[in-house]
């Protein structure tokens, strides 16, 4: 629709459709309102009778839009979200009306669900923004679009209204082809690959175990395109014939799976120190190590994995806005002592 007529207060919008107006009345809104909400969020207002047309409430989101036509929309207030806010420390970085971006720590599970109802990062990100958050899907609640494992710590933006959660998911469902969006990761991996610069072209699916994933074949049902480019860095306790008991690789994602980075390179026989789901066979590798290397690596409790840069559009000013974070603590103490003798 061309120029639409717009007046708003903090609960109504009201808009007329110009001469060339047509189509499905979701659709028109959803246009009309210039991505401020989601196609689904405004059929969800549609059939919920909390918009007008001509001063007749209408419940059919297929309904025809014809020239002339007035609408009035009344938001309800955002609703109080399911999970609940806890005071939980949050590292912020940035933070505005549309978005926060956060360094998540190893340990810290994203998103409530089986086994974890409380003590995520939503449940830290409702206490935290309070107010801030607009409502996503008309609920107050933080915008998730996109997310790290528990044990891997980095960078994450989360989005705090619908406009925003719409245009960052838009990003990183395109995974940066068309846009600057860009995901880089430092990982300690067992060995060091043949092709010190690489990239890593295999499709992903559920392995048996439904939290895990496994490399699949093109044709499989569940295959999901997976790229990961790939650069050795760093080489640890290097041997006189070119191979290394260790490396640090930095990854950049061109897809964004689960498990990605962590199915790759065990795929490629490089699996993440510390990975107890694609890496346990590799453990026994840390007595070949000196010490304190060997100590360190043994108890080390978790992938070495860390999203150490994101870079996104801003969803309203469209400034490129690009963020890093060093790695934790943890990790420092792990390559400090595979530096040692190396």
């Amino acid at each position: 629709m061309n120029d639409p007529f717009k007046q708003a207060t903090s609960n109504r919008k009201v808009l007329k459709a110009n001469e060339a107006a047509a189509g499905r009345l979701d659709a028109f809104l959803t246009d009309a309102l210039s991505g401020e909400f989601s196609r689904s969020r405004i059929k969800g207002l549609i059939e919920q009778g909390a918009v007008s047309v001509n001063g007749a409430t209408v419940f059919e989101a297929k309904r025809k839009v014809h020239p002339g036509d007035t609408f009035e929309i009344a938001l309800p207030e955002p609703e109080d979200p399911e999970p609940k806010g806890e005071v939980i420390p949050i590292d912020v970085l940035h933070e505005d009306e549309d978005l926060i971006v956060l360094v998540k720590p190893a340990g810290l599970v994203v998103h409530p669900g089986a086994g974890n109802w409380t003590g995520t990062l939503v449940n830290a990100l409702i206490h935290h923004c309070g107010a801030s958050l607009s409502g996503i899907g008309g609920v107050r609640r933080p915008g998730i679009v996109h997310r790290l494992d528990k044990d891997t710590s980095g960078v994450m933006v989360v989005a705090k209204n619908d406009a925003a959660h719409r245009h960052l998911s838009d990003q990183f469902a395109d995974h940066g082809r068309t846009g600057p969006l860009e995901r880089a990761y430092q990982a300690a991996v067992w060995g060091r690959p043949r092709q010190l610069r690489g990239t890593i072209n295999a499709p992903l699916g559920r392995a048996g175990d439904r939290t895990k994933r496994a490399v699949r074949r093109e044709e499989s049902d569940d295959a999901r395109e997976a790229i990961t480019h790939y650069e050795v860095v760093e080489r640890y306790h290097e041997r006189p014939d070119g191979t290394c008991l260790a490396s640090m690789v930095e990854c950049h994602l061109e897809t964004g799976r689960t498990h990605q980075i962590r199915v790759h390179m065990a795929h490629i026989g490089h699996p993440l120190i510390g990975d107890p789901d694609y890496g346990a066979a590799f453990r026994t590798k840390a007595n070949l190590l000196p010490e304190p290397a060997k100590t360190v690596v043994n108890r080390f409790p978790r992938q070495a994995l860390h999203a150490f840069m994101l870079q996104f559009e801003h969803p309203s000013s469209r400034e490129t806005m690009r963020f890093e974070a060093p790695v934790p603590a943890d990790m420092q103490e792990l390559i400090a002592a595979l530096h040692a003798h190396a």
